[in-house]
């Protein structure tokens, strides 16, 4: 019999007031329910609210440094329970357990780059124009905000949300992705553990739009971080900045690799993997259109799809595995849409491009890496994003060309190019419409301490993480004193 979990408001794990629950259950075995999930409303979004205003006064008067405590105790919660949270994010989410595991060590880093923040919530001195005057900024929380994660890097993104609002004085009413639940029931409980008084952090489970609608919606939410989808991310954007409160998101990417001739093979081949096809291409900064010199572009295909072929594809807890399900059933429709979309309009499909039921695989949502040549720009497949493990390849004559093709999309997230010429690598950074960019890297590699965000319909407002961390999280006040 699974548990049942409750939404943890004030402190405590309370029931919904719908009385009603929803199932997580694990993608690689669709029969095993891994527990039940408070189906709220808005009722219970009211309550959070209400329960994060009233301890608002006394946190954020808490001195900053002390509030950064919490989470440098949490950087060792997070140490010694690093197995059971890798165990649980492959049980939910379905990636390997080896991918699980470097997703608590990218948060436990995160949260060394944080806990350090709360030393440098600093404010400027300004000389006044009048001798007499002395000048100064202070940068002060903003109140009650909401942060919304995505399912993908459920441990990850929420807690390094979480962490900048709170270390800045705010209150935070969190929404996790429901397919997600229980390593989000997880993080309360570590929070909590940290030191997190009853009322700073509150969680209320249930459908996005009932729950992200309530919260995008409140007059008392100051501020909404959200990662997910461009379309949800944009219309959520609009209810929330309608009201002039303040909105960050991280949303869709289209993500783009150059290849030119003079690129090392073997090495962006393996780049092209980790990047396109590894945790089943669900990394909003994956590789998914790949670029090619056409004077390299048979060898490329060749070794890519001989790479593809020699991944494992199994149960995340398989010893050498690559890739488990993806995350339930909607995102394998998703999937086999796009393999069939780019099929009917003209792309040559090299390799994948189907659900595997074998051994067992029946009972979970298991795809094949997939590769499709042939690709051009008008394909929805090289336009639209999947989220998926799929890499559509597009052959162009020049360097130029490529370029041009690159930007030519309305997401602007990450990229790379893979080249030895330094001139068009520089050229290429210069010009690229993206937020995040690489040389010789693959596009989803990223480190804490820089900031990460996207251009165009990748991201709206302030970046997250590294020197920017606070800014979406603070508003300044200016102080002119005359004795």
């Amino acid at each position: 019999m699974s548990n049942t979990y409750f939404n943890f408001i004030n402190g405590e794990w309370v029931p919904s007031k719908t009385n009603e629950t929803y199932a997580s259950i694990n993608p690689a075995k669709t029969d095993e329910i891994l527990g039940f999930f408070q189906q709220s409303n808005e009722e219970d979004v009211e309550l959070a609210i209400q329960t994060s205003e009233n301890a608002f006064s006394n946190w954020s008067r808490t001195a900053a440094p002390k509030r950064g405590d919490v989470i440098f105790n949490l950087i060792q919660l997070l140490e010694s329970n690093k197995e059971e949270l890798a165990v649980i994010i492959t049980k939910e989410v379905g990636k390997s357990l080896r991918e699980a595991h470097g997703e608590v060590r990218k948060t436990i880093e995160a949260m060394k780059q944080f806990s350090g923040e709360a030393t440098r919530l600093t404010g400027e001195t300004i000389p006044s124009q009048d001798n007499d005057i002395f000048g100064y900024t202070v940068r002060e929380p903003l109140g009650v905000v909401g942060v919304i994660a995505p399912y993908n890097f459920p441990l990850g993104i929420g807690i390094w949300k979480i962490a900048p609002a709170i270390i800045a004085g705010n209150t935070v009413v969190f929404k996790p992705a429901s397919n997600t639940s229980l390593i989000s029931v997880k993080i309360m409980e570590l929070f909590e553990e940290a030191g997190v008084p009853a009322g700073v952090i509150n969680m209320v489970t249930g459908p996005g739009g009932v729950i992200g609608s309530a919260i995008g919606n409140h007059p008392k939410i100051k501020a909404v971080s959200f990662t997910g989808s461009t379309d949800v991310g944009l219309a959520l954007g609009k209810a929330v900045t309608a009201r002039g409160a303040k909105m960050q998101a991280e949303m869709g990417g289209k993500n783009p690799s150059i290849i030119l001739e003079d690129a090392n093979m073997d090495e962006t081949v393996e780049n092209l993997v980790i990047s396109g096809f590894l945790d089943n291409g669900q990394r909003c900064t994956g590789t998914s259109r790949v670029i090619v010199l056409k004077s390299i572009a048979k060898e490329l295909i060749e070794k890519l799809v001989k790479r593809a072929e020699k991944l494992v594809i199994a149960d995340g807890f398989t010893e050498n595995v690559d890739n488990g399900p993806v995350i339930d059933e909607g995102q394998l429709n998703t999937y086999l849409h796009y393999v069939h979309s780019a099929i009917d309009e003209g792309a040559t499909l090299e390799y994948g491009g189907k659900r595997l039921t074998d051994d067992g695989k029946d009972k979970g949502y298991f795809v094949l890496p997939t590769i499709f040549s042939n690709v051009t720009k008008e394909m929805t497949i090289n336009r639209e994003e999947i989220f998926g493990p799929v890499i559509g390849i597009t052959v162009v004559d020049t360097y130029e060309e490529a370029i041009e093709l690159a930007n030519d999309n309305e997401f602007g997230l990450s990229s790379t190019i893979y080249t030895n010429d330094m001139n068009k690598a520089f050229h290429f950074i210069r010009e690229i419409e993206s937020g995040v960019t690489h040389v010789n890297i693959p596009s989803n590699y990223f480190e804490n301490q820089y900031p990460f965000g996207g251009k165009k319909a990748s991201s709206i407002g302030p970046r997250e993480q590294g020197s920017t961390a606070l800014d979406f999280w603070t508003e300044y006040k200016t102080v002119y004193i005359k004795a």
